[in-house]
């Protein structure tokens, strides 16, 4: 999966808010009104990026009247454990970047680490 730019992360982060929050799909004017404090951006804009996204698969849209409604096809977490396998795929060795990732990480990221492994092992599934 390919990473984001600027503007269509703001966007994403606007309808991973509202999935977060129970509100569901949105339309693009519910996405300029989330950004008009923060951003001056056009209705127009909003809509190209928010078109964008779905043709590169990041949101699912369905009609409502003359309007789309917009909705992440994956979570914000499951969008960066994309982004962090796509890293490791660049990598000539996995074992080596693996390990230097979990050396990198705290204590408290670690248990949760060893946790999800041993979910795994038990064949739990993960959390949604």
């Amino acid at each position: 999966m390919k990473g984001l730019g600027e503007l269509e992360r703001t966007v994403m982060e606007v309808l991973w808010a509202r999935e977060d929050a129970g509100q569901g799909a949105a339309t693009a004017r519910d996405v300029s009104r989330a950004l008009a404090s923060e951003r001056d951006l056009a209705h127009t804009t909003v809509m190209t990026v928010l078109d964008r996204l779905a043709k590169k698969g990041f949101l699912a849209r369905e009609r409502d009247g003359r309007a789309w409604r917009y909705r992440p096809v994956a979570s914000r977490e499951g969008y960066v454990a994309e982004l962090m396998l796509g890293a490791l795929n660049e990598t000539g060795d996995r074992d080596a970047a693996l390990a230097h990732f979990v050396r990198s990480v705290t204590q408290d990221e670690a248990a949760v680490i060893r946790q999800a492994l041993a979910d795994l092992l038990a064949g739990k599934e993960p959390p949604a």
